[in-house]
């Protein structure tokens, strides 16, 4: 080997960067990190493609938990990073919309949500008709809105300020790639990059967004993480929205302001896997999302689209949920994967709980056992409802 480290992370984007973060800032860890990424320009990631949105909304009480220590790790970003730090957070709310027929699981995920601290709401129509005037609630049942805790803050700034303190806390970030993994029984020896290097390590850490499937089966594992695409559409509405929050729809797409315009989107009709597909589908936009936005906010009947772009979903197709922890049988190979839209947001637990297990041999602050490999092995899902 080239080189050994103690831990290596296959994925330098918001999930390896918070992993190595919280790595190297455990005072018990006294070990060598190395972090791989192929694209440091991040042009790619999902991390910077993604709608940047943080919400305790789910269906899980782990998923609000995890998203519960992202919105403290956001509000606390100043003592953490330097007063300096700007994250763009704004508190705006979530707003999901319910159908006579969605009713039952909005207020049972509501039940949920409420017991485990989160501000939401459970409105009725007449409510959502009085605080967004706006909004077409003829054929709603209720609607579930974050009044605090749930808004949007920018990825770049939250990545940028993880891989610089990662850095000054002595991490090593790598440009490269991963090309090929050394397995020796049930352990992972060491990598080989796509520059040539041979690197030996303690641990490797799966933190390659999309492509999480792929490097896993590099060793031999099984992983049913793959990156499915999605298109984010830039409009302006000429007429004023008051207190737009990030509204998702019953018919599936969401849309939530971005300065002086909005963003919006929605899964696509038919969704393979993306493989390397980034180019947009103008036709989502026209046949899909623009009338139905147009019949839930009428004043989106007149609008102006003003750009797009394409990004990847690390979506993990048995149940939506996320992946954390270690391999049952290869011990040395731990798992952040499958995040399946929501990943930016419950990063920071993520990276803490990775972080735990590789100095302490459990998640400490939080148990995510219910994230854990074992049911991939055993095609056991543990599925999470609120999928946006």
């Amino acid at each position: 080997m080239d080189e050994s480290f103690d831990v290596i992370i296959a994925g330098g984007a918001i999930m390896g960067a918070a992993a190595a973060y919280f790595l190297t800032l455990d005072p018990a860890f006294t070990g060598r990190v190395a972090v791989i990424e192929r694209d440091p320009s991040f042009a790619r990631a999902s991390t910077t493609l993604s709608a940047a949105s943080l919400r305790q909304q789910f269906s899980i009480p782990e998923n609000i938990r995890m998203s519960l220590f992202g919105l403290d790790f956001l509000r606390t970003a100043k003592e953490r990073f330097g007063p300096d730090t700007d994250l763009a957070w704004h508190e705006g709310g979530y707003l999901i919309l319910a159908s006579e027929a969605g009713r039952p699981i909005l207020e049972a995920n509501h039940r949920v949500q409420q017991a485990e601290g989160a501000d939401i709401a459970l409105l009725d129509p007449a409510a959502l008709n009085a605080t967004f005037p706006w909004l077409h609630v003829e054929d709603l049942a209720a609607g579930a809105y974050g009044r605090s805790g749930e808004g949007w803050f920018d990825a770049h700034a939250l990545l940028a300020c993880l891989r610089t303190a990662a850095k000054a806390q002595g991490a090593h970030f790598i440009t490269a790639e991963v090309a090929a993994i050394e397995r020796a029984g049930d352990r992972i020896a060491g990598v080989t990059l796509t520059d040539g290097r041979r690197l030996g390590c303690g641990a490797l850490v799966n933190a390659a967004g999309p492509w999480g499937g792929r490097l896993a089966a590099m060793a031999g594992i099984v992983l049913p993480v793959i990156g499915k695409k999605r298109c984010v559409f830039v409009v302006h509405c000429k007429t004023e929205l008051p207190k737009l929050p990030l509204l998702v729809d019953p018919s599936g797409f969401y849309i939530r302001p971005e300065g002086s315009f909005q963003i919006c989107g929605a899964p696509p009709a038919e969704d393979p896997d993306a493989g390397d597909d980034f180019e947009v589908d103008w036709s989502v936009f026209e046949e899909s999302i623009w009338p139905a936005l147009a019949h839930r906010i009428p004043a989106m009947e007149e609008l102006k689209l003003v750009r797009a772009w394409a990004g990847h979903y690390e979506m993990n197709l048995l149940d939506h949920n996320a992946v954390i922890g270690p391999h049952p049988q290869v011990g040395n190979f731990y798992f952040m994967n499958g995040f399946s839209g929501h990943g930016l947001q419950q990063a920071p637990a993520a990276g803490r709980a990775i972080a735990e297990w590789l100095v302490h041999g459990r998640s400490v602050s939080l148990d995510l056992d219910v994230f854990g490999y074992e049911r991939i092995a055993t095609g056991r899902p543990h599925a999470e409802l609120n999928i946006i």
